[in-house]
Formats: C-alpha cells, structure tokens, sequence
C-alpha cells in the first residue's frame, strides 16, 4: 500500500510540475497528515473536557487571537531569538528586518519542515488552531496570553512608529 502511495504522489509531483521541478508534494501531504492529527487531538480534547463549544467566538477574543497568531507566527518564523528551533531545518541567509532573519530551507525532508517553519502564514494556521483549542480548554489564561502577545505587537508597532518618527526629524534636521 506505500508503495502505490509513493508511486501516486511521484506520479501527481512529475504533471503537477509540468516538467520543472517537483515541489514536495509528499513532505506536503505529511504535513497535511500532521496538522489533521493535532487538530483531532485539540477537538478530542475539548471533546473530553466535556466543555460545550460557544455558539458564535466573542469579538474580542477573535481580535486577541488574530493579533496574537500574527504575532506569535512572526516569532516563530522569523524571529531572530528563535533561530536555534529553525536551524534544524533552515539554512542562515542574513538578516530581514528588526529582530528578523531571512532563512532558506534545507535539502530533503528536513527542507519540507523548514518551509513550513519559515512562512508566517503556515505558522499561522498551527498558532491560530492552538491558541483556539487552549481557549476553549482553558479561556482565562489563554485570554492572558492572547492579550501579552496583543500588547507586544503593540509595542512593536510604537516602536516602529517611533523609529520613522525619529529618522523623519533627522533627515528634517540636515
């Protein structure tokens, strides 16, 4: 039966390429495989919590949790300070932006983790299912959580915004 799998995704990568190269299509549908397990695993635990599903999220918590996944998936995937969970499966390319990195992911299989890993938006969706699944299991402290990660893409927005507020005093001082 692995076989066949095998021979059938080769197949599909070969005409789903059009004669270039490949994507990873197999690392991909791993990955898919993955990601259907964890979030089985969130829904079988809230399932045995035996807690009953809101009729419809609360506005202030679907705002929370969006600025938090944003800034959570941001970490994750371009943080500098996080790089050591990255260079697993990335390869260093310099730096991106403030306390960001460009990273490029590695040949093989480790390579399929390293794009994952290194776009925000694929971090995204594991951040966004995760802090979901807490919040049903455990809505205050992950309200708390949400709201830090809320202050602190805050922050770095007033720190952006002072940094251009400074550089535009500077070049109007020259």
């Amino acid at each position: 039966m692995a076989k066949t799998i095998a021979r059938m995704v080769r197949r599909v990568s070969r005409t789903y390429a059009d004669g270039g190269d490949p994507p990873p299509l197999g690392g991909h549908a791993a990955a898919l495989a993955a990601f259907g397990g964890y979030a089985a695993a969130w829904a079988g635990a809230v399932r045995w919590s035996g807690r009953s599903l809101p009729a419809r999220p609360e506005p202030l918590d679907l705002l929370l949790t969006s600025v938090a996944t944003f800034r959570l998936s941001r970490l994750v995937s371009k943080g500098s300070v996080l790089s050591p969970l990255r260079a697993p499966f990335t390869e260093y390319e310099g730096p991106q932006g403030p306390a960001e990195l460009e990273e490029k992911p590695r040949d093989g299989a480790r390579g399929v983790v390293g794009s994952l890993l290194t776009c925000p938006f694929c971090v995204s969706v594991w951040t966004v299912s995760t802090l979901t699944g807490a919040g049903l299991l455990w809505p205050r402290a992950t309200r708390t959580v949400t709201g830090a990660l809320t202050a602190l893409a805050g922050a770095d927005a007033l720190q952006f915004a002072y940094t251009a507020m400074q550089q535009k005093t500077e070049t109007e001082g020259d």
